[in-house]
Formats: C-alpha cells, sequence, structure tokens
C-alpha cells in the first residue's frame, strides 16, 4: 500500500516517530473512506496554475489544455482535487470555494476524503523535500501533517 510506503520512506529520512503514529493512527480510523471511491479515473497529478492552459472566450474564461502528465495515475478524482487544494493553501477562502465549485458536485464524504488526500500529499511532500536535502520547508509540512492527522 502507498501509505505503508510514504509512512516508512517518512521514518527512515528522520521523520518524527510520534507523527508517524499519528498519521498510522489515522490512516487506521479513516481508512475505508478510499473504499467509497466507485471507480478510478485518470488523474493528472501535479494540477496547478503552471499546468492548466486557458483562454478567453465570449462566454468568458475556459480550459483549452492541460499540460505535464508525466505523474498521470489512476486513483479516486478526490486526490487530484485534494492535492491542487493542498499546494494552494495560503491563497485564501475565496480561492478554495471558488476551486470546489468551480469542480462541481462532490460526494457526501468529500471533506473527510480531501483531508486523508491531504494528508497523503504532505507526507508525501515531507518524504520528497527531506530525500533531496531541503530542509526549510520540513516544519512547516510536519505541521500540516499534524493537524491532518488530528494530532
Amino acid at each position: 500500500m502507498l501509505w505503508a510506503k510514504k509512512l516508512r520512506e517518512f521514518v527512515d529520512l528522520g521523520g518524527d516517530r510520534g507523527l508517524h503514529d499519528a498519521v498510522a493512527r489515522r490512516i487506521e480510523r479513516d481508512g475505508a473512506l478510499f473504499d467509497n471511491c466507485k471507480s478510478p479515473v485518470l488523474c493528472h497529478n501535479d494540477l496547478h496554475e503552471g499546468n492548466v492552459l486557458v483562454a478567453r472566450g465570449p462566454e468568458g474564461w475556459h480550459v483549452t489544455g492541460i499540460i505535464d502528465v508525466e505523474n498521470a495515475i489512476a486513483a479516486d478524482p478526490l486526490i487530484d482535487l485534494a492535492k491542487t487544494d493542498y499546494y494552494s493553501l495560503g491563497r485564501g477562502e475565496p480561492e478554495r470555494t471558488a476551486l470546489l465549485d468551480g469542480y462541481g458536485p462532490l460526494p457526501a464524504d468529500s471533506a473527510e476524503r480531501l483531508d486523508l488526500y491531504q494528508l497523503y500529499h504532505a507526507l508525501e511532500l515531507w518524504d520528497w523535500f527531506r530525500s533531496i536535502g531541503a530542509t526549510g520547508p520540513l516544519a512547516s509540512i510536519a505541521e500540516d501533517i499534524a493537524r491532518l492527522a488530528g494530532r
């Protein structure tokens, strides 16, 4: 399972054992939410403003293309939304609301699933920064991990 791999990497890279345990408890408690995805879809897995092409048309702005699909995966569509939202943190609630509204109808359990996927993305980002020796962002990402794990 991807979670086990990321958690193992977290510890191997020197991550806090207590934080590891908090994430593991959250996955044990809420992991059944992953089963609520009815069918995996193609997910970009790096969707942000820099990878979306838009043009102004007679009825306003519209998406004309998506680029940089080298990390595409088949997964729960909410995994893309969660990553886009997590990587956009700090932009403000109006932007977050626009992102979620623009996505379209969400399942009833979307808030819980988005939090869980954001936890995965935070853990993945922490592991990546640590693996390349970039320690500056680690403390703030660890705070995100703790918050999302419910610690």
